[in-house]
């Protein structure tokens, strides 16, 4: 009975706590005190490739510059980065442990908030490609028919044309993980706050236990709650990012989340995102991504939004409605 008590007790206590958690509802509900910038690809997986350059390298200059100026802007917060060298995370020998990584550097390193930076394409080839049309009809003879019954028979056989097609397609998006496969959430949640819990003060054993056990009702509890806060805030810097980049006359495809989910956005105990910042398969877009003004720029639009980010979910601004994505396939 009176472990049952403390668990009700618990649980009230963890909803009242965190269920008045929202972008910038209190000036103690998130503080950016860690940023982890994460590089997309790396060593072995090279990403999607352009003309003249691959996404593991355009991501890691993009990554780098952005950690720069942060610590410029913010010099109290600390960033963090999953890679620094073209290399895998943490030696991984696979797609798996390289994804595993990622989340494992974030929520070690207890981040406020996880950026994932990636380069976009379409499954047309770089720059562009050869289609073929009908120009016309010409009289053709065939045979039709067989042995016995084959015959000859005049028909109007197309006339087709090669012309080059530009991939034309620019713009950027910006992914949140995917809020009904929150299970992995939920469990990187509870890994990231594990060794945050403070129990000194129980005076049950049961309830300090119950505590730190990452099934238990009240750790799920709170990781449920967390997730709905993390949920909105990462809505909230994506939309902020999209803003920025539009306002910059960037062409924004908006905010979205995949059906399929995104690994290292569930598996980081952290409001997260990632940031497509642009097609390597358009030519001239991926020339400005591999130009300093290009990156100078994109690091430029995503300090801007973190700055607006950062402002609002301490208390420093009003806090403005944030709308759920759409669901959509990459």
């Amino acid at each position: 009975m009176v472990r049952a008590l403390v668990g009700l007790f618990i649980s009230v206590f963890i909803f009242f706590t965190f269920s008045s958690f929202h972008p910038g509802g209190h000036p103690d509900a998130i503080k950016l005190r860690t940023i982890v910038i994460d590089p997309g690809h790396g060593g072995m997986f090279s990403g999607t490739r352009g003309l003249i350059s691959s996404e593991k390298d355009v991501t890691l200059e993009i990554s780098l510059k952005l950690g720069e100026a942060i610590k410029a802007k913010f010099p109290n917060t600390k960033v963090v980065f999953t890679r620094t060298t073209d290399a895998c995370v943490l030696n991984a020998t696979n797609l798996h442990d390289d994804l595993h990584g990622r989340a494992q550097i974030a929520n070690q390193a207890k981040g406020d908030l996880f950026i994932s930076i990636h380069c976009n394409s379409t499954r047309q080839p770089a720059g562009g490609y050869y289609e073929k049309r009908v120009i016309g009809h010409k009289k053709k003879l065939v045979y039709v028919g067989k042995g016995s019954k084959k015959k000859k028979k005049w028909i109007n056989a197309p006339i087709y044309e090669s012309y080059w097609v530009k991939n034309t397609r620019v713009g950027t998006e910006t992914y949140i993980w995917k809020a009904g496969k929150q299970e992995n959430k939920n469990d990187a949640i509870n890994e990231r706050e594990e060794s945050g819990e403070n129990v000194a003060d129980s005076t049950d054993s049961a309830a300090a236990e119950a505590a730190f056990d990452l099934t238990s009702p009240e750790a799920r509890m709170r990781a449920a709650l967390y997730e709905k806060k993390y949920f909105d805030n990462s809505a909230l810097f994506a939309t902020m990012v999209e803003e920025s980049f539009a306002a910059a006359g960037r062409q924004s495809y908006g905010v979205k989340q995949r059906d399929v989910g995104i690994q290292v956005l569930q598996a980081t105990g952290m409001p997260s995102v990632l940031i497509e910042v642009g097609f390597l398969s358009n030519k001239e877009e991926e020339e400005y991504l591999n130009s300093n003004k290009g990156q100078d720029e994109v690091v430029e639009n995503i300090v801007d939004a973190l700055e607006r980010y950062k402002n609002q979910v301490e208390g420093n601004a009003p806090v403005a409605p944030v709308s759920v994505p759409d669901s959509s396939h990459q």
